[in-house]
């Protein structure tokens, strides 16, 4: 099955129809509040903290809004689908909404939020839906936007839907240039229903103060090892490839990106044509 962020931009592919669906899905409905009170919870929030104003990324029709308004968090939440937003509004949730684009940057006053949460979004800004469109300063300028938007010492926890290790690297690699700490938290990291993958971002701590919150596995819980920690990536090493594993690799790069008319891999790739020096 086709991975939506591939089949169209969020705001069309979430058109009525499919965000009438997404919301009325009893499944969907539960599985976006699990996420979301997980989300809560690698925030790091304690018991006899007062109410916390919180940004949520994506907030689509609500339903992760809904388990804020639950926990007595005050918050503003934005999405690029008007369907969603609309859906949203109808079932009268306590939170602000705001129709926005997250790749051209969260526009909010410095400090304004304690803290972040994005449910199944942040895969969507490494597709390139137009010629124009660029992922890596997308991303860039989703994350310095944010880091701006948030108060120091304050968390932000993405739940998303990465394709592949590289795509991980790629997302982190630009959070760590807007100034985060942090990294991912895998949960039941053997189970290929229930594993979910959690970017817990620390904005204002340095890389010494950070403390990794603890993954969930099928027998209790395990810390995070730290391996795809910001503060503890490893440098990439130099390693040799041939002319067509280059070639190759630079090819699949740009199609896991979104560019079209990637020429496909072929027995000639690589090779020297004949009177090349």
């Amino acid at each position: 099955m086709s991975r939506p962020e591939h089949i169209a931009p969020p705001e069309i592919f979430y058109g009525d129809d499919e965000a009438s669906k997404y919301t009325s899905n009893t499944r969907v409905q539960q599985i976006q509040a699990d996420m979301t009170y997980r989300a809560l919870e690698l925030m790091g929030f304690g018991e006899d903290e007062p109410p916390k104003f919180l940004l949520d990324i994506g907030c689509g029709s609500g339903l992760s809004g809904e388990i804020l308004d639950e926990e007595g968090h005050y918050w503003v939440g934005c999405d690029i689908s008007p369907s969603m937003l609309s859906i949203a509004l109808d079932r009268d949730l306590e939170g602000d909404l705001l129709l926005s684009d997250i790749g051209a940057g969260v526009h909010f006053r410095p400090g304004s939020f304690d803290g972040a949460i994005s449910i199944s979004v942040l895969q969507w800004l490494c597709n390139a839906d137009s010629n124009t469109a660029n992922p890596g300063s997308r991303l860039l300028k989703f994350f310095n936007s944010l880091y701006a938007s948030l108060s120091r010492g304050s968390r932000a926890v993405f739940q998303f839907y990465p394709e592949s290790d590289d795509q991980v690297s790629f997302i982190m690699g630009f959070a760590q240039r807007a100034g985060f700490s942090g990294g991912l938290v895998v949960d039941f990291p053997n189970s290929r229903k229930a594993k979910k993958f959690y970017l817990c971002l620390f904005a204002g701590v340095s890389n010494k103060e950070v403390q990794m919150p603890a993954a969930k596995t099928d027998n209790g819980t395990v810390v995070n090892e730290g391996r795809q920690s910001i503060k503890h990536r490893q440098p990439r090493k130099n390693v040799k490839h041939s002319a067509k594993e280059y070639i190759n690799h630079k090819k699949e790069l740009q199609r896991k990106k979104g560019k079209e008319g990637v020429p496909h891999n072929s027995k000639y790739t690589g090779r020297r044509r004949k009177g090349a020096i």
